[in-house]
């Protein structure tokens, strides 16, 4: 493991790479600790010790690492990129003429990518918006215990030049999160919207295994240990699990040359989609959450924001396991279909004059593909599922109430960490160096 850190080093572009992601990363959890101007200090306090009792600001602190509840310059983080993301993966299914700019590569990409820029500016106003009159009131249901009952008031000063100052502020910092992102993205090693999430999470994780043994002492903390332990063995076998469909392809004669006649296949992993069904599972269970605290202090509004709080925020409830269960293997089945199309795959293995053996090309491939997709994508969503519920569960059975932990976070870090690990790993293969995946 050493000799290939120190390979990996001595590589200057893989090195150069490998730093400048590093230093983005610095960046980015500096930005998460920088408050924004205009606000109570004693205040952000006050939140952060509410937010260390659960409810919902424990929860989304999963993807912002502690900037929502220091009310940092980066506190929205990247949920509004993400859920800009999945607007306009659902509006692609609707609209046209999104469909066609999937389908014209490279330059539709830019304009997928840069109306997915607008959108996320656009709810970056107005979650900033919601959060400014939320913390003025003191929270609203927004945290748990009653937060209203706290009395805290982060913006003491509520006038429209501040409130202005505040909303900018936010704005300006989720986009310079997502410029931070396509940088890591372009000139570093990973997906840097992914590798950003990576550090949230990460950074989130010694303060809630911390809880854990206070709360739970330390023969708790072993169970939990030892559990980590068999989910981390877990994902990282299903990770590395594929469906290999070999492909023929016949001999062609061009002038004097033979062409083709080889054997391949195609690598249809167990889980197809990755982490990324989780991510969208949150940021769709984030939604009611910040719709039920901008409605107001009508009594309907604050039936909704009990309902949220009780039934979408614990662990141990089962309209929280059911919806965020549901929600995992929906987007699961989803991601996929995006991203492998059998009919696009069957298409170019006819073009290219191969085929599946015992199977005809065109129709017939394409409905092949699919039931394999099909059934090699449930047992993946399910796993998904279940290493997103079990570590929230068993510590909710114990009555740990100081936690926002869940396995979203492990499968979240292990999964970067492998795809980040791949990349480097085949840049070290290309130079002649063993990588860490041996």
């Amino acid at each position: 493991m050493l000799s290939t850190f120190a390979n990996m080093f001595r590589v200057p572009d893989l090195r150069t790479k490998v730093l400048f992601t590093v230093l983005i990363i610095g960046l980015y959890r500096f930005g998460s600790h920088v408050p924004v101007p205009g606000i109570d200090f004693e205040a952000v306090q006050t939140l952060q010790d509410q937010a260390e009792q659960g409810g919902a600001l424990g929860f989304l602190q999963l993807f912002t690492g502690g900037a929502l509840t220091n009310f940092a310059v980066f506190a929205l983080g990247i949920m509004p990129y993400i859920t800009s993301s999945i607007i306009m993966q659902l509006l692609a299914v609707v609209i046209p003429r999104i469909e066609e700019w999937q389908q014209q590569g490279a330059v539709g990409q830019r304009k997928i990518t840069q109306w997915t820029r607008y959108i996320t500016i656009a709810l970056a106003i107005m979650q900033s918006t919601g959060l400014v009159f939320l913390f003025h009131n003191g929270g609203g249901g927004f945290v748990s215990g009653s937060a209203g009952a706290a009395g805290f008031d982060l913006v003491p000063e509520f006038t429209v030049p501040r409130i202005l100052l505040i909303v900018l502020t936010l704005t300006a910092g989720t986009a310079m999160v997502m410029w931070l992102g396509e940088l890591v993205s372009q000139r570093g090693i990973g997906n840097g919207m992914s590798i950003l999430i990576f550090a949230s999470v990460v950074s989130t994780l010694p303060f809630q295994g911390w809880a854990v043994r206070t709360e739970g002492g330390v023969g708790k903390f072993i169970i939990l240990s030892i559990v980590i332990l068999a989910i981390l063995v877990a994902i990282v076998f299903v990770e590395g699990g594929q469906r290999r469909i070999p492909v023929q392809f016949a001999k062609r004669v061009v002038g004097r040359r033979q062409y083709g006649g080889q054997s391949t296949y195609i690598p249809l992993k167990v889980n197809q989609s990755g982490v990324i069904p989780i991510i969208f599972a949150s940021s769709v269970l984030y939604f009611p959450v910040l719709l039920g605290n901008v409605l107001g202090n009508a009594s309907w509004a604050q039936g909704i924001q009990s309902f949220v709080d009780r039934n979408l925020l614990q662990p141990d409830n089962i309209w929280y396991i059911g919806t965020y269960g549901v929600l995992i293997v929906f987007f699961a089945y989803f991601y996929t279909a995006i991203t492998f199309d059998p009919a696009k795959q069957a298409d170019s293995i006819r073009k290219q004059g191969g085929f599946i053996p015992g199977i005809r090309p065109g129709p017939p491939t394409e409905r092949h593909l699919s039931k394999i997709l099909s059934r090699i994508t449930l047992p993946g969503a399910l796993f998904l599922a279940a290493v997103a519920l079990v570590p929230s569960i068993l510590l909710a059975s114990w009555d740990i109430q100081r936690f926002a932990f869940g396995g979203a976070s492990l499968l979240i870090a292990v999964g970067v960490a492998l795809e980040t690990m791949k990349q480097i790993d085949s840049q070290l293969m290309m130079r002649n160096y063993e990588g860490f995946l041996k």
